[in-house]
Parts: C-alpha cells; structure tokens; sequence
C-alpha cells in the first residue's frame, strides 16, 4: 500500500483536501490540524495517506506528517470512534494537547472535543492514556535500544501495560540480557523479551 502522495495542492475544503499528482486529481479527507499546517493551494506537499477499503466503498485519508497518521489510527482502536470521529477529533486538538490530556486525566476536556461525550471520553483515557504511538509519549522519544523491539512492545501495549513503562523495561532487560540474547535469532530474541518484560510489568 502506497505510504504518501506528493502534489500541488488544488483545493482546500472543512477537513478535505485536493491534490493533483501526474494529471489525476485525488481527494482526501484531512483534518483541519493537517490543513492548517500544510502550504497554501497551488504549493506542492507531500501527504501521508491511509486508505480506508470496504466492500461498496473506498475513502483516501491524508495527514501532514507520519505522527499525524499514527495518531488517527491510535484513535481508531477506541471503541465507538470511527474514521470520521477520529477526524473530527483530531481538528479540534492538537496530538501534544489530547497527550496530555490524556496524561493529566483530564475528562472535561475530551468532553469538550467535537462528537465527543463523557462516555466516549472515557473510553479514549481507558484505550489510550500511555500508549499513544504519538505525542508526549512518542515513540520517537524512546531510548534507542528500544527501537528494534517495536513489535515486543506493541505486543505488551495491547494487553494493557503503559507504552512508557514498557519501552523501559524492555531497555533495561536489552542491557541486562545482552549476552544471552546474542546467540538467539530475532523471533527467539523477541520471545525471551516478551516473557522477561510479563515478570517485570507484573
């Protein structure tokens, strides 16, 4: 699947975007945070798209950075937010803000986020407070070592551990295991990392 387009951007429209790539014009859904960030029409920008495929249908969403699109698909695992609410969520806060919102529990303002309501508040701080794969719990802000256990570590995330603690302890066990971890294969190294990380979160 293609990861992003690059164009000259023909029209911008509330959360929609036109560009124009090798003589065909694409529309893309976008939220208003990506529209405002992005050059004015008639610039050339490069986009980074998800598309969204079902069965009758077909909708290209795009965003101005790979955060961006890492954040509206963290959106997407709350329960009851669809394409659209992430986007229309994400036009009515910035990443860093809902990470921290999200950090500092702060309800009333993912109450006030647009389509949200307390229920659904509530659910965006159980599914994502401290597993965001963008914001102030980036994963760009991972110590180094961590970077090849990304599969470990979204393996944990899932089953409900905070992303934070978890990039961690797979540092500490990554130095601690170093020796053992030499004479095994990737998915034996990642096997013994997950099963030591279990103990240490537990």
């Amino acid at each position: 699947m293609f990861n992003s387009l690059r164009g000259t951007i023909t029209a911008k429209l509330p959360q929609s975007l036109h560009l124009e790539n090798s003589g065909i014009e694409w529309s893309i859904s976008v939220p208003d945070s990506s529209l405002d960030s992005l050059p004015p029409v008639g610039s050339e920008a490069r986009i980074f798209t998800w598309l969204l495929h079902r069965e009758d249908s077909m909708k290209l969403f795009g965003f101005a950075s790979a955060e961006e699109r890492s954040l509206f698909l963290d959106l997407l695992r709350v329960d009851g937010v669809g394409a659209k609410g992430a986007l229309k969520i994400m036009s009515g806060i910035s990443p860093q803000q809902l990470s921290r919102a999200l950090d500092s529990e702060d309800l009333a303002q993912l109450e006030r986020l647009p389509g949200v309501g307390k229920k659904t508040a509530q659910k965006m701080m159980l599914a994502l407070k401290g597993k965001l794969s963008f914001g102030e719990t980036a994963p760009s802000r991972q110590a180094p070592t961590t970077s090849r256990w990304q599969d470990v570590l979204q393996a944990l995330t899932d089953m409900g551990y905070d992303r934070r603690d978890c990039d961690a302890v797979l540092s500490r066990l990554e130095q601690d295991l170093a020796t053992e971890l030499k004479d095994k294969t990737p998915s034996q190294q990642e096997e013994l990392l997950f099963r030591r990380a279990i103990v240490e979160l537990a």
